[in-house]
């Protein structure tokens, strides 16, 4: 097989896998002729690994690494004015805001505008939380908070296993 038809193979199996899950039948057979393993042994897919929270350590820490998040909330504030901690604050903001917008992409749960009065039928409770005097009859209220679903999460890949508890390594000063 020739470099060409491997790299269209490459690309069309990378696309055939992303948005159906599985890869072409001319690609297996080819690949499954051409390597002496049966085309059933080339599609078993590999379990994913069990992510016991690597994700949300890793957006973590991406969050730590570019916009200090963790010092800020781990920072004891009291001995600062307000004007030190809005200062401080302005900061993380500004590029934590950033990391989100790299990579996680948002969009409200609801399109209504903040203060805008909706009909309630059938209320999700996945996406619509209900505040206030709630009754059994409630058919309306005022939106307070649009809501955030996630649309996009573009996170690098996993760092090796030993380093995925890391939400910032120790920084040392050498002299």
């Amino acid at each position: 097989m020739g470099f060409v038809a491997r790299v269209s193979y490459a690309f069309r199996s990378f696309f055939a896998l992303l948005f159906s899950g599985e890869l072409p039948k001319d690609i297996l057979a080819a690949v499954g002729g051409t390597s002496g393993a049966p085309a059933a042994a080339v599609t078993t897919p590999t379990p994913p690994a069990v992510d016991e929270g690597d994700r949300a350590v890793q957006l973590l820490a991406i969050l730590q690494r570019d916009g200090r998040l963790v010092d800020f909330f781990q920072e004891d504030i009291s001995p600062y004015t307000d004007a030190q901690i809005g200062a401080a604050a302005r900061d993380v903001h500004e590029q934590c805001r950033a990391v989100l917008a790299r990579y996680v992409s948002l969009e409200p749960v609801m399109s209504d505008a903040e203060g805008a009065r909706v009909r309630l039928d059938g209320a999700d409770p996945a996406r619509i939380k209900l505040v206030g005097a709630v009754s059994g009859g409630a058919q309306e209220g005022v939106v307070q908070h649009r809501g955030w679903r996630v649309t996009r999460v573009a996170l690098p890949p996993l760092p090796q296993e030993a380093e995925r508890r890391i939400v910032a390594p120790a920084e040392i000063e050498v002299a």
